[in-house]
């Protein structure tokens, strides 16, 4: 049937008609909210981001009354970041799989005072003095004279997963995009009889721009070089469907593509190719340059729901999102 028997204005004469026929919804439970804390940092002392408007890097007692006060906003999941002392960082990455490291002790007290999942990122670039996801070693045959060694970094890297899941983690996030970091996680923390501790996998972590914001903010940038020999290629998206079948063959729980507003056909593929729940990371350039051109007066706030449900309708399950607080608190979800 053709016009003017069919007029599909019919179904958005009113906001009740368009909210009963809306396709893609966007739910409090599907955002994922990153905090950093840094150990540096006391008291209810917090320190602004300069280059993510309005986020901030927390001590341990205000980030944790934070998380509270989103989840009394409707919150149900945060992923958590740690910022060592300076003066700690070493080779191997030590303060990441402390005992009482900042991690560590963020993980306990949120399990003690929220009921929020709360989710770890398991990398070693915060913690290592050169700042990359691995151990390294001087070769000159690379890039730029350093070979970040995968096989050597797997057991820190499970290390740390293992340490975080005895603060209390119900799911570890492994970031470093080293081959076969999953099945060694996996198998760590099963012998350390936690089993029941998932892990979400960054599966398709792509070696993007959008991360600048965000290294600032962890301040996790590498000394020398790049990361492009362990993150993937921009160019590539056949690739990404390889890296997420490794890790669902591995024990991932979760998948994961980042960032995710650039790389919206991987998340559709990935969704069409598994069925394993999708999160997709909304990462810190996508939230700084939204917010930058709503600070200028270039864009309205409906931009930042509008982006989120973009990614939604891509496939996400699950939006690891910066704007998290900013839609709680100003009630952008309809």
């Amino acid at each position: 049937m053709y016009f003017p028997i069919t007029r599909m204005r019919r179904l958005r004469k009113t906001e009740e008609i368009r909210n009963i026929v809306r396709e893609t919804k966007l739910n409090k439970e599907d955002l994922i909210y990153p905090i950093y804390f840094k150990e540096a940092l006391k008291g209810d002392e917090k320190e602004p981001i300069t280059s993510m408007p309005g986020e901030f890097r927390y001590s341990l007692d205000s980030g944790v009354e934070f998380a509270k006060h989103l989840e009394e906003k409707g919150l149900k999941s945060i992923i958590v970041f740690g910022v060592p002392l300076e003066n700690t960082k070493d080779e191997i990455a030590t303060p990441a799989f402390k005992e009482d490291g900042i991690v560590q002790k963020a993980i306990a007290r949120l399990k003690e005072e929220t009921n929020l999942v709360v989710i770890s990122d398991v990398c070693l670039c915060q913690y290592t003095s050169h700042g990359h996801c691995g151990l390294i070693v001087e070769n000159d045959d690379t890039d730029f004279g350093l070979e970040i060694l995968n096989d050597e970094s797997l057991e820190y890297i499970a290390k740390v997963a293992v340490s975080h899941a005895k603060a209390g983690a119900d799911i570890v996030a492994p970031s470093d995009m080293m081959d076969g970091r999953v099945d060694a996680i996996r198998e760590a923390l099963d012998s350390e009889g936690f089993e029941n501790v998932a892990i979400m996998s960054y599966s398709a972590k792509y070696a993007s721009a959008f991360y600048e914001p965000f290294r600032e903010a962890a301040c996790s940038s590498p000394g020398l070089g790049h990361r492009k020999s362990y993150q993937m290629d921009p160019a590539n998206a056949r690739e990404a469907i390889r890296e997420c079948e490794l890790d669902v063959a591995e024990g991932a729980d979760f998948l994961m593509v980042k960032p995710a507003l650039p790389y919206l056909d991987i998340v559709r593929m990935v969704k069409d190719e598994f069925n394993l729940p999708l999160v997709a990371y909304n990462v810190s350039g996508e939230y700084s340059m939204i917010m930058a051109a709503i600070e200028k007066g270039y864009l309205t706030e409906r931009a930042i729901s509008e982006s989120l449900l973009s990614i939604k309708r891509a496939g996400a399950d699950l939006i690891i999102t910066n704007f998290a607080p900013y839609v709680l608190e100003n009630d952008l979800i309809e």
